[in-house]
């Protein structure tokens, strides 16, 4: 699997399927998160889904266990690559989601956003580390039978070390010298493949490029070398 994501992060559909027809030769996937499926819904993730690269959906699901449920069902027949849940609604949150999804969608848990440090969980009542955090919801969602979480590249290795076969989104990648933007927690593409990252979700080092096509070759090349 070409393990990267571009993350299409806007409202504008005429802008989502520019950005996915520049990277679609040289791209894993696609990401869709809340910007662009809040503007355009099922039918605008079709629409992309439809230029012929993987989905990876993330809507970061987090409500009691039944309305997460019908909410992957409804989504289902999207068929994306990859959908999102937050690790923190719970175990029986977590069994319903998968339990609810296509057979073909990998179903992964949010641990702690890449946005967040120790003083950020500290300010929410967790009293830990993000690494901490991450292990501990990390085996919540094995537990739970997910296909695995999203977390940064600072603690994927230490889930993977837990984890042997989950599967690691690794957002928040830059690659050397890049603007870490709102970004706490970030490593190299290079490294965060190295520590075990199934995928990585790229999205303005590549997608605020003049050259969004040579952008994401650019990068592709760093992992190849």
């Amino acid at each position: 699997m070409n393990p990267i994501f571009v993350a299409i992060d806007t409202p504008s559909m005429e802008r989502a399927r520019f950005l996915a027809a520049q990277v679609r030769e040289a791209a894993g996937g696609v990401k869709l998160g809340l910007e662009f499926f809040s503007a355009n819904g099922p039918e605008g993730v079709a629409s992309i889904a439809a230029l012929g690269l993987p989905v990876f959906l993330d809507v970061k699901l987090h409500d009691i266990p039944n309305t997460v449920a019908k909410a992957v069902e409804a989504l289902a027949p999207l068929k994306p690559a990859v959908l999102t849940v937050h690790a923190a609604g719970g175990r029986a949150m977590l069994e319903a989601a998968k339990a609810a999804a296509s057979p073909e969608t990998r179903v992964v848990a949010v641990t702690v956003l890449t946005s967040l440090d120790g003083g950020d969980l500290r300010s929410i009542g967790i009293d830990s580390e993000p690494r901490e955090q991450v292990e501990r919801l990390a085996a919540l969602a094995r537990s739970a039978g997910l296909d695995g979480i999203v977390c940064s590249g600072a603690e994927v290795a230490a889930a993977k070390a837990t984890w042997p076969d989950g599967f690691f989104v690794v957002p928040g990648v830059r690659p050397p010298g890049g603007d870490l933007s709102d970004q706490k927690r970030v490593v190299t593409p290079r490294q965060a493949l190295d520590d075990g990252a199934s995928i990585l979700v790229i999205g303005r080092p590549i997608t605020a490029a003049e050259d969004p096509a040579a952008a994401l070759s650019d990068i592709a090349a760093s992992i190849r070398d």
